[in-house]
């Protein structure tokens, strides 16, 4: 059975659908930074699907590994000539594989930092997008300001370094167009970040003050960085996904991508050298996506928190498995009606309640089978960011707010290091140390965990927060996960 690659494309079963475009004809217009499962599943994909239309064949992407670990997607992608298959799983256990074509070479930066920036530098390029998750953006958790402490910000600010970050090699690469009297390039953010294009913005011109302030008033008056909402639950592939797709469909892929079927993307229409026509593949092009990211961030993701803690610490290993139960259903609900919903701004032609079933359902997609390890890990990066602010406004508006803090209650409990049958979790953090230490020391202190102002704020300062906080968690510490829920449940009824 081959391997998957330009090569074997023409003879795959025509179970297996393929690019139906020339390939060879298909012209770089978008870098992207941070090729892993979700882009492949979603920018790639829709791309793809412009390009089997006979569009858009101008707009093909360069993908760009910036962490020493993405070596090993250097490797997949040059043994597969950026060829890889995506299996979408739907609920009730069909699959549909497909091989993505959109991606058209892939540079490795740690190895040649000098390629990456003249690609970019290069007229051809148009968008520099982005998915490097919400630590790539180097801000701090309480203040949003640029982290300029950071050693690889401090490395790529020497005099005639060759970059490390995105920041440096994006910086560059404007600052040489600039030079050139070639117009900038759109940078595009589609990770999980509130006014994820705003935040780009902020961080990249701050790293640009840093070196150039001329420099960086050029940047923020020139170069477009448009919103965006994504969406598309894309858990972790492994072996048995490696061994099924050749198995079923007779692909030999190093590292293909599994997805669910539901798929969503919007996006601010704020191009300066063009855009591919992606309203013609589904994507939503609008002119302010801010309600529909707070929709998102808000019950989606903040959902995810509500379920991966309580959910591992009760035993549960995928979401599906808390996603059956129809008590931790009905706090997700819960929480969705009582707490998500009220910290939205209004959304004219959504259909809410419709979009939290339909949440439930993609959560309960047994054949995604996403992990609720995925779901914990960099949680530091997730709950300040798509929880806290629910808080907030909740606690403003004389709101509901108990849910909310046992999620924040139930993540302290996580952060101790085993679940309810003794067995080790692996706390899977940046700020793992700290906070595991503060963790361990809140059988005597209660509002230890809390106490960490960098990502709670001031939140331990709030009674009202506190008492529904020590609520949940002398209950998971004295009965456990699931009296934590039935009491949490409990409060609606």
């Amino acid at each position: 059975m081959p391997q998957l690659n330009a090569e074997s494309l023409a003879h795959l079963p025509e179970s297996v659908a393929v690019p139906t475009y020339d390939r060879a004809k298909v012209t770089t217009g978008i870098v992207h930074f941070g090729v892993g499962g979700f882009h492949r599943a979603h920018q790639a994909m829709y791309l793809d699907r412009l390009m089997n239309a006979g569009k858009a064949l101008d707009w093909g992407i360069c993908g760009v590994g910036v962490l020493p670990h993405d070596e090993k997607m250097a490797q997949v992608m040059a043994d597969q000539d950026c060829l890889y298959t995506m299996l979408l799983k739907h609920p009730d256990g069909r699959r549909e594989a497909r091989v993505i074509g959109s991606i058209i070479e892939y540079l490795f930066a740690p190895a040649d930092p000098e390629a990456v920036i003249e690609k970019m530098a290069s007229a051809e390029t148009r968008i520099v997008s982005l998915t490097v998750t919400e630590g790539g953006y180097n801000f701090h958790h309480v203040t949003g300001d640029f982290n300029a402490e950071n050693p690889d910000v401090v490395h790529d600010l020497a005099p005639n370094a060759a970059p490390r970050t995105s920041f440096g090699l994006v910086t560059e690469a404007l600052a040489r167009r600039r030079a050139r009297g070639i117009a900038p390039f759109t940078v595009m953010s589609c990770d999980n970040i509130q006014g994820n294009g705003d935040m780009a913005k902020k961080m990249f011109t701050a790293f640009a003050q840093l070196r150039d302030p001329h420099l960086a008033a050029w940047m923020r008056e020139n170069v477009p960085f448009p919103n965006s909402m994504v969406d598309r639950i894309t858990p972790v592939t492994t072996d048995a996904d490696r061994s099924a797709i050749a198995k079923e469909f007779g692909v030999v892929d190093q590292w293909p991508v599994v997805c669910e079927p539901f798929e969503q993307w919007v996006l601010e229409d704020h191009f300066t050298l063009g855009r591919p026509p992606w309203e013609d593949a589904g994507v939503q092009l609008v002119d302010n996506v801010e309600p529909y990211e707070l929709m998102k961030l808000r019950l989606l993701n903040a959902s995810h928190q509500a379920q991966c803690y309580f959910g591992s610490l009760a035993g549960y290993t995928y979401a599906h498995e808390v996603c059956q139960d129809p008590l931790f259903v009905q706090f997700l609900l819960d929480y969705m009606d009582l707490e998500g919903t009220p910290a939205l701004s209004p959304l004219p032609g959504v259909d809410l309640p419709l979009y939290k079933r339909t949440l439930i359902e993609r959560f309960a997609n047994e054949h995604v089978r996403d992990t609720l390890a995925r779901l914990c890990a960099e949680s530091s990066d997730r709950i300040p960011k798509w929880l806290v602010p629910v808080i907030w406004i909740n606690l403003k508006n004389d709101g509901e707010i108990a849910r909310s803090a046992g999620i924040v209650a139930s993540w302290a409990r996580y952060a101790e290091g085993t679940d309810e049958s003794g067995a080790p979790i692996d706390v899977v953090d940046a700020l793992q140390a700290p906070l595991m230490a503060a963790a361990a020391l809140q059988h005597d202190d209660k509002l230890a965990f809390l106490r960490n102002r960098e990502v709670f704020g001031d939140l331990v300062d709030h009674a009202r927060f506190t008492d529904s906080y020590l609520r949940t968690l002398n209950t998971l510490h004295e009965k456990g996960s699931r009296a934590a829920v039935e009491e949490l449940v409990a409060l609606g009824r």
